[in-house]
């Protein structure tokens, strides 16, 4: 009998530690590669936390699950994210973390619901809901699109606010876009500092406008004169060495093929930035994917970080592919 007193209780304690670190090396591997599409839900990926992104796939079984995180799934997700070398059991402990959170979150009570349903009178609200109300699963009550303000007032559907398709999930509603330092996630809002620094919406205002990003066209601003980069720190006169030269990039299949264009990204940026840690300046020696560029490598170093986002394709794809060529040698010769 006192054997199993001892035996037991740490038999538990080792069971918890084993969980416990397989929480973090789930969380840890979301955060460096499932977080890429999952965080905002990039091509329909599934949006951490998200009830009723996750309620379908929740339905098909954990071990399909499995399945599409470690082979990958035919709309675009790679196998293992791209990270392959990331063992199998990490891969399904960082699903197991995303599921977590989403029976984390559907565990919670739903104050959107509360919100929809109609005013009662003072004295009604404190008397308990009956129990058929109280069944209501908390996936149906928050739809994903209910946490963002949604103006249906041009609606002639008959869809309601809360229909999902009624507001781009993708999109943020104009009053969450460029919060104040404080709201912005970034800087310490009980810093004193903080709240001397200028909002981004004034700072914003007079610059030109884009519908990407942060809302700024700053190649545009910069050619205006509205900004003037420092070029270096220690002299306030020193300009930069720009390199007016474009590199295209063929790509198979029906997209345009790609522009990069030195002048813009050399008025900020000096060569070193770039190369040769993440090009290597040698034609072909640079292996590009979206794959690539959706972990964080190659150009999605800064875009979708401090430049603009990558959902934006033809800023990129600029180039129209020449199909006359191939045509006039195909046609038969007068």
């Amino acid at each position: 009998m006192k054997i199993e007193r001892i035996v037991l209780p740490a038999l538990a304690s080792l069971l918890w530690a084993a969980s416990a670190i397989a929480a973090d090396v789930g969380k840890d591997l979301y955060a460096k590669t499932c977080a890429v599409c999952h965080a905002a839900g990039i091509a329909g990926a599934p949006r951490l936390g998200n009830a009723a992104d996750w309620q379908p796939r929740i339905a098909a079984g954990t071990a399909r699950l499995y399945t599409s995180a470690l082979k990958g799934t035919p709309k675009g997700m790679p196998a293992k994210g791209g990270n392959t070398g990331a063992s199998d059991g990490d891969v399904k402990a960082a699903v197991d973390y995303m599921l977590a959170a989403v029976k984390g979150s559907a565990a919670k009570p739903a104050p959107a619901a509360a919100a929809v349903a109609p005013a009662k009178p003072a004295a009604t609200v404190a008397a308990p809901a009956p129990a058929a109300q109280v069944a209501v699963p908390a996936v149906a009550a928050v739809p994903a699109a209910a946490s963002a303000p949604v103006d249906v007032s041009s609606n002639t559907s008959g869809a309601s606010s809360a229909d999902i398709n009624s507001f781009n999930r993708l999109l943020k509603p104009i009053g969450k876009r460029n919060p104040p330092p404080a709201e912005d996630g970034i800087h310490d809002p009980a810093n004193d500092g903080t709240m001397a620094l200028m909002a981004p919406l004034a700072a914003y205002g007079p610059l030109p406008k884009s519908l990407v990003g942060n809302r700024v066209n700053w190649v545009k601003a910069i050619e205006e004169g509205k900004i003037n980069p420092r070029w270096d720190k220690q002299d306030p006169n020193a300009t930069p060495v720009i390199v007016d030269l474009n590199i295209v990039r063929e790509v198979k299949g029906s997209m345009p093929d790609v522009v990069y264009p030195h002048k813009q990204h050399t008025e900020w940026l000096d060569c070193s930035n770039c190369h040769p840690a993440i090009f290597t300046p040698q034609k072909g020696a640079n292996a590009i994917s979206m794959a690539a560029i959706l972990l964080g490598e190659k150009c999605g170093v800064c875009h979708g970080k401090v430049a603009f986002p990558v959902s934006e394709c033809r800023l990129c794809h600029s180039k129209k592919k020449d199909t006359r060529p191939a045509q006039a040698a195909a046609a038969p010769a007068k």
